[in-house]
């Protein structure tokens, strides 16, 4: 390729909108552009990425069996009334009309359309286990677009889907796939890439984990503790939490004017934070009840894990809401509460720690020293507080460290949530109609690519690990009109492209900085530089992007040496995989 013909600008500027580093140099180094709010094309370059990591992921997918099939993006209402998500999924799901007023959807996810494809094709025993994958566009009406690529509404991604007679075939195949999952990061250069626990949210099931990235960057928080070998979204982590039990005191009710927040309450009595016990509102469970959740106050609620108990996506009950159910905002408590009006949620923290501080129930009063088994005898307790820094795991088997992350995949245990409510079905030895048993695996790839651009990279451009960059070689002249120089630059790119080598060539004529600041965003892992004062002494200046090192080589070793490097590079991509 020749820049001259290249589409795509390169600029200097780094745009205001972008936060990240990766969404910076996606935009600087003409990857992609911006056409509306979380929706982007694709320029040469990026494309060029892009298809190189899809076809990782095929090579991969396809090595532990996977079929490769297209779904539509447009699906009928009727195949998400049949699974239910219709309804149960918010407003992330795009929902339209046709010309003919029928209802439909864009697809966010193609469990649905995987079961209307597979379910007429598949009848006995004999067709299973099987999985299928597509590389397809997604859409969510996601609300929080950031980062370029890291979180978009319209979206590349790899799902799979396996259809398997029991539940230890399934088993057996998620850890292929988990496997599989990771020697793709490590060839696309993200060996660091971990698998961590995960709440399976709505797509269902019993069993999932998410592959995250580690990076400062990343707006997913989840605990890790290394040395265990311990990972786990805050959604289903769990720890182990200090308790502050003593010899239960008299309850006491006392005078706090104005003290409505924990720490105004808690500076007031001259008490830690860990010595009270707050209270967080939500509107309404499952059955339409205001909910009030007690926890200490030092911790948070975690809303997934309180989600599990009532039923339903919490979300904040208003001072209205609060007052009408008979308690006080900034003074509540269970304590003196008609409870046959609310559905009360008592975190384990609570039970752990005594003589605690809480509301009364009444404006500017609070009370000292309240214990749940004394005071609020026979309240069960569950576990629906965030984790921090320093929890311990179960056994002391170490602490927890709070780590930022970019989810780059996710894989699922779905179970017969999707089969079973669509009608697939399929005869057993004895002819008797079962039920297949599903998992789905996902990977999304315009993510994956700015992941791999945040982390490789430095404060000029992206390093692209080699099985990935857009090109493996950039040629650059200087002063072509210098005697031989565009006359060797010619034939050095028609000899790199006879050899089967990927070349960028830079036949612009223009000044080595402007030159040199291109070739840095587009971070191609291997530079050739042609000029008047090296083709003096028979030789070419080389650099390497990927590992920093730098030379000159002769011309007539050059081909060769590019060659070399490449194999090398991947064979060494492959050895981390």
């Amino acid at each position: 390729m020749r820049m001259s013909h290249l589409v795509g600008m390169r600029y200097k500027e780094r745009p205001a909108e972008a936060v990240l580093e990766s969404h910076a140099f996606l935009l600087r180094g003409g990857y992609a552009r911006q056409v509306a709010n979380g929706i982007y094309s694709l320029l040469p370059p990026g494309f060029r990425v892009i298809h190189k990591i899809e076809q990782i992921v095929r090579e991969e997918m396809d090595r532990i069996g996977g079929q490769e099939v297209l779904m539509p993006v447009v699906q009928p209402r009727e195949l998400w009334d049949e699974s239910g998500r219709y309804t149960s999924v918010g407003s992330e799901l795009c929902r339209f009309k046709d010309r003919t007023g029928h209802e439909m959807v864009l697809a966010m996810t193609h469990e649905e359309g995987v079961v209307h494809l597979c379910r007429n094709e598949i009848n006995s025993h004999t067709q299973l286990p099987f999985m299928v994958y597509q590389i397809q566009t997604k859409f969510r009406d996601e609300p929080r677009s950031r980062g370029g690529l890291i979180r978009v509404r319209e979206f590349t991604m790899k799902d799979g889907y396996s259809f398997h007679r029991s539940q230890e075939d399934l088993e057996r195949y998620y850890e292929d796939c988990y496997q599989a999952y990771h020697r793709i990061f490590a060839r696309v250069g993200l060996p660091e890439v971990v698998a961590v626990a995960s709440d399976t949210g709505m797509m269902g099931g019993k069993v999932a984990h998410e592959f995250i990235l580690l990076t400062e960057v990343g707006e997913d928080t989840i605990a890790t503790c290394p040395e265990a070998g311990y990972y786990a979204n805050l959604e289903v982590a769990e720890g182990v939490i200090q308790g502050y039990p003593a010899d239960p005191l008299p309850l006491e009710k006392v005078h706090t004017p104005g003290k409505k927040t924990i720490e105004e309450v808690a500076g007031f009595l001259g008490v830690p934070t860990h010595q009270t016990a707050k209270a967080v509102f939500y509107d309404s469970d499952a059955d339409g009840k205001p909910v009030m959740v007690i926890i200490r106050g030092d911790r948070d609620v975690n809303e997934i894990k309180l989600a599990k108990v009532l039923q339903v996506m919490p979300a904040p009950a208003s001072d209205e809401r609060i007052s009408k159910a008979g308690s006080v905002p900034g003074y509540a408590s269970p304590m003196g509460l008609d409870l046959t009006k609310w559905r009360l949620v008592v975190d384990h923290t609570v039970a752990q720690s005594n003589n605690l501080v809480t509301g009364a129930n009444e404006v500017d009063y609070h009370y000292k020293n309240f214990n749940l088994d004394r005071d609020l005898h026979g309240v069960k307790t569950v576990d629906i507080c965030a984790l921090q820094d320093g929890d311990g795991l179960p056994e002391g088997k170490g602490t927890i460290t709070l780590q930022r992350g970019i989810e780059v995949g996710n894989i699922f245990q779905l179970g017969t949530k999707y089969s079973e409510s669509m009608g697939m079905t399929y005869n057993d030895e004895n002819g008797k109609s079962c039920v297949p048993i599903m998992g789905c695996y996902g990977i999304g790839i315009g993510r994956l690519m700015s992941s791999i651009m945040e982390v490789h990279r430095d404060k000029f451009g992206p390093k692209w690990p080699m099985s990935v960059a857009p090109w493996q070689v950039h040629l650059n002249a200087l002063k072509m009109e210098a005697p031989g120089v565009r006359e060797m630059s010619e034939k050095f790119y028609t000899d790199l492209l006879a050899a089967g080598i990927e070349v960028l060539f830079d036949d612009r004529d223009g000044r080595p900085g402007a030159q040199f600041a291109d070739a840095d965003l587009l971070g191609v892992p291997i530079r050739f530089i042609v000029s008047e004062r090296n083709l003096a002494e028979g030789k070419v200046e080389w650099k390497r992007r990927d590992t920093g090192e730098s030379g000159t080589v002769a011309v007539d070793d050059a081909v060769n040496a590019a060659k070399e490097w490449i194999a090398t590079a991947l064979s060494d991509i492959r050895a981390e995989a």
